[in-house]
């Protein structure tokens, strides 16, 4: 028997069971994450004896007579503090990594109650945050401290919610203190546990599947296999190509490492893995094809029956072998970029339990509707009986829009007509979902003698990995964003996505245009020194303007300010020593011709304004956006407002959460229905009036298709722009980033500053430390040796908005997206900042020769 203290309370456990796993499964304190079990990651952590430490690394055995504090036990007047220091300065996004680091912050504050900013950012360095850049965190525990040393009361504050304002984050509260719920922190009674036993090899022929004997354990309920699915055996983010098997067939030939051969459902979740060790898997092994050129060779054989290219693209407009044989100067480089992992902070976890003659299925993914189609595919229903409620999303960054773990939960459920929960490892997150797209980039840039862009070419291959999940996108985004937003015309940029035997590759925030922006960006730097002008220069020379055309034809609408951020960082980049520069472009929208429906429905309940959309809130912040865009619409009081958790039979279809499209998009739609209950509000009618109404919006942005032939098609519906300064110090290393973003109407300015800056800090990661170990198709890495930044390798992040002088309200007031935009500038910026400091060009990702660089073996 093991006695300890956990906020202020004995209790007892017979069992030496990791310290996380009795809170969390044992005393029901879900406050502390389990992000990696592997003690890399700092969302477990708890204070022991008033330090902060990580759970998941002590034993019952270890704190014996010892206390333990968690989230759940820290004083009341400390939740109050950093509820509201948090909120107020925009500390929260995805909100998974936030009650370990307020545990570390209270560790660090029973010890400098007045701590600096060197001090905080020790104090952290432990837990990781994937969304926020650390910047307002920092800020946040700085306010908290000086509310608590100076015992400074909650101020009432009065928030109108409109359009710029920076108002608290809805979900603010729930995520720093640990009660909002995501899906791995339910419990449902009866509940079983289920987890797929995966491929032993990147590519091998399964010959036979002996479940004999963990059938034979008393825990074992199911080994299910292929045999078992009862309707479609392949799914697949995009309908037109369902390509991704649930689980493999004896028979057939797996793809990669993370292939699912068997789905094994215990009683007892601490037995899963003996359970699957007990199935016995006989396979044939097979050569795996671990790079394009491996795929792309004659006596290359098939992963998939169609071949081994997923996609072609072929962008050609003007003469661009013309323009070039006559540019002045001319630059031809080979780029390589890697695949990259999203480390999202919350591992995949799901659900599933009968309902009717279907299933409710409880995820925590980037589109109900996405997973409720390709469910209900898998099961053979009809869509209606597949419900899915998503609970809070810790983190996706477009690593969740694919399926994981809900189509095994939802088949164990519907088999065995029991709740079945799937949760993911952080090991076997890293082995399974996609990751961004690995790249080989061949890019011909041109000038003339005064530095006027003239023409380029680009040949590109994406390794697009095991199934296609959204490669074919990827490689058009990478594609249409190739030649930078500069204002010249002459084009031919071809993009081959090749199916090989590592993961699947798919959506990361940037969707292929930061491998692309890397390469383009690069090469304008070295054109720039042969012409003799600075790379600011060449850039604002050639920026777009408005009623300019871009290098896809598309015209540069009246809001776009990309000369204006190129201004905004003039000052930094000319003062300082050592410095690169970048600016560049983005979508907001699916775009290319397809349909890209935000949909709402705004609804009167029991005296509140319901929004009721399925748009998933990743970390950026969609409720609160939405409750602000419906606050400019019909002015009312942000606390009669309530954002629904999207829900199958309650939001109406969104799409998926991609694309930086929901703010623009659905936030056109709520700002439709909104101003249908302005009309009753000002005939007269009060929100008690209309107790019950419902007011419907929908907006569907027409565009063209990539391969338009008309003379200026609409590729997207809309464009951020941004521009970027890196400096670096003495030492060589990044000192700081100025940045300058045009992203139209800012909605809150904290959350998108803080977009911004986790978006930074991502490619800053992208550009300098991130490895995803891969050893002919098997996965090596681990959550430890990512190359994850912590808070105390994150330089300084300067952030300000611009606006065109053309400011125009337009589709939902002019907002534009800001995710994705934020992750692209970073590698192209600390790329040309370490060729200014040495004229070294760097070619690669992450970035050679530098004090950040990894040490070779």
């Amino acid at each position: 028997m093991y006695s300890l203290t956990v906020n202020g309370e004995a209790v007892t456990c017979s069992e030496d069971k990791k310290l996380m796993h009795f809170l969390r499964d044992d005393l029901g304190l879900t406050g502390t994450k389990d992000g990696c079990s592997q003690g890399s990651c700092g969302a477990c952590t708890v204070l022991i004896n008033g330090k902060a430490s990580k759970s998941c690394l002590f034993t019952l055995s270890k704190v014996e007579g010892k206390e333990v504090t968690t989230i759940e036990g820290i004083s009341q007047r400390q939740k109050d503090v950093f509820a509201y220091a948090f909120g107020k300065v925009g500390a929260v996004q995805c909100g998974y990594c936030i009650p370990g680091m307020v545990i570390s912050a209270v560790g660090l504050l029973g010890k400098k109650p007045e701590p600096d900013e060197k001090d905080i950012r020790k104090g952290i360095r432990s837990n990781i945050c994937r969304c926020t850049g650390y910047v307002k965190i920092i800020e946040g525990i700085q306010l908290a401290a000086k509310m608590l040393r100076e015992d400074t009361p909650i101020p009432a504050e009065k928030e109108d919610g409109h359009l710029g304002e920076s108002m608290k984050r809805v979900d603010a509260a729930e995520k720093t203190l640990g009660t909002g719920k995501y899906t791995d922190d339910m419990t449902v009674p009866g509940m079983l546990y289920a987890s797929a036993i995966r491929s032993a090899y990147p590519r091998a022929k399964v010959l036979s599947i002996d479940k004999s004997a963990a059938l034979a354990d008393e825990n074992c309920v199911a080994v299910l296999t292929s045999e078992d699915v009862p309707g479609n055996n392949k799914i697949g983010h995009l309908e037109f190509i369902s390509d991704w098997d649930v689980m493999i067939p004896v028979g057939e030939t797996t793809r990669y490492v993370g292939d699912a051969v068997a789905l094994v459902v215990s009683k007892d979740k601490e037995a899963l893995d003996g359970l699957k060790d007990l199935v016995k898997i006989e396979y044939e092994a097979l050569k795996p094809m671990i790079s394009c050129e491996e795929a792309l060779a004659d006596d290359a054989e098939n992963i998939h029956p169609k071949g081994n290219v997923l996609s072609h693209e072929h962008l050609i407009r003007g003469h661009a072998d013309e323009k070039l044989a006559a540019s002045k100067y001319v630059v031809t480089q080979h780029y390589t970029v890697p695949i990259n992992e999203h480390a999202f902070m919350e591992p995949e976890c799901a659900i599933a339990m009968p309902e009717d003659d279907g299933v409710l299925l409880y995820s925590g993914g980037q589109g109900i509707y996405d997973e409720q189609r390709e469910v209900a595919r898998m099961l053979g229903l009809e869509k209606e009986k597949v419900h899915v409620h998503s609970m809070l999303v810790g983190g996706g960054f477009g690593g969740k829009e694919d399926m994981s773990v809900q189509h095994h939960a939802s088949l164990a459920a519907y088999c065995l007509q029991k709740p079945v929960k799937v949760l993911f490892t952080r090991q076997e997150s890293l082995m399974v979902h996609p990751k961004r797209h690995g790249m080989e980039m061949d890019f011909t840039t041109g000038c003339d003698a005064d530095g006027n862009l003239t023409a380029m070419k680009a040949v590109i291959y994406a390794d697009t990995g095991a199934y296609a999940s959204l490669g074919g996108p990827v490689l058009q985004r990478a594609c249409t964003h190739a030649a930078g937003p500069y204002k010249y015309q002459d084009i031919d940029i071809e993009g081959t996505a090749v199916y090989t035997n590592n993961p699947p590759s798919g959506a990361f925030r940037g969707f292929g245009v930061c491998q692309t922006a890397f390469a383009i960006e690069s090469s304008i730097n070295v054109l720039a020194k042969k012409v003799g002008i600075t790379p600011w220069q060449i850039r604002y020379q050639n920026a777009v303007e408005p009623g300019d055309v871009l290098p896809n034809g598309q015209l540069v609408a009246s809001n776009a300010a990309l000369k204006e951020s190129l201004l905004a960082v003039k000052a930094a980049y000319e003062a300082a020593p050592v410095a690169g520069v970048t600016c560049f472009f983005k979508n907001s929208g699916i775009g290319v011709g397809l349909d890209d429906y935000g949909r709402c429905i705004v609804s009167i309940e029991s005296g509140k304004v319901h929004i009721r959309s399925s748009a998933a809130c990743i970390g950026q912040g969609f409720a609160t956006a939405a409750t602000q865009i419906l606050c400019e619409a019909i002015d009312l009081s942000p606390d009669l407002i309530m954002v629904e958790d999207p829900d199958t039979t309650r939001t109406p279809d969104a799409g998926t959460t991609t694309a930086s499209r929901q703010s623009l998009v659905t936030g056109e739609a709520i700002r439709r229905a909104g101003q249908q209950l302005r009309e009753d509000l000002d005939m007269g009618h009060s929100i008690a009036d209309l107790e019950g109404k419902e007011y419907y919006g929908e907006f569907n942005p027409k565009t063209d298709p990539i391969d338009s032939d008309k003379q200026n098609p609409v590729s997207h519906v809309g464009y951020g722009y941004a521009a970027e300064v890196v400096t670096l110090d003495d030492k060589q290393k990044i000192e700081k980033f100025v940045a300058a973003y045009d992203i139209g109407q800012v909605i809150n300015p904290p959350a998108a500053e803080g977009q911004i800056e986790g978006g930074i800090v991502m490619g800053m990661g992208y550009a300098l430390t991130e490895h995803f170990d891969l050893d002919q198709g098997y996965v090596k890495a681990k959550y430890s040796t990512l190359g994850l930044l912590d808070a105390s390798k994150v330089p300084p992040i300067e952030t300000q908005f611009v606006k065109s002088s053309h400011i125009h309200e337009g589709l939902a007031y002019g907002i534009k997206g800001v995710g994705e935009l934020a992750t692209v500038l970073a590698a192209p910026a600390i790329a040309g900042a370490y060729y200014a400091l040495d004229g070294e060009l760097r070619p690669s990702l992450p970035l050679e020769n530098t004090p950040y660089a990894k040490k070779k073996r």
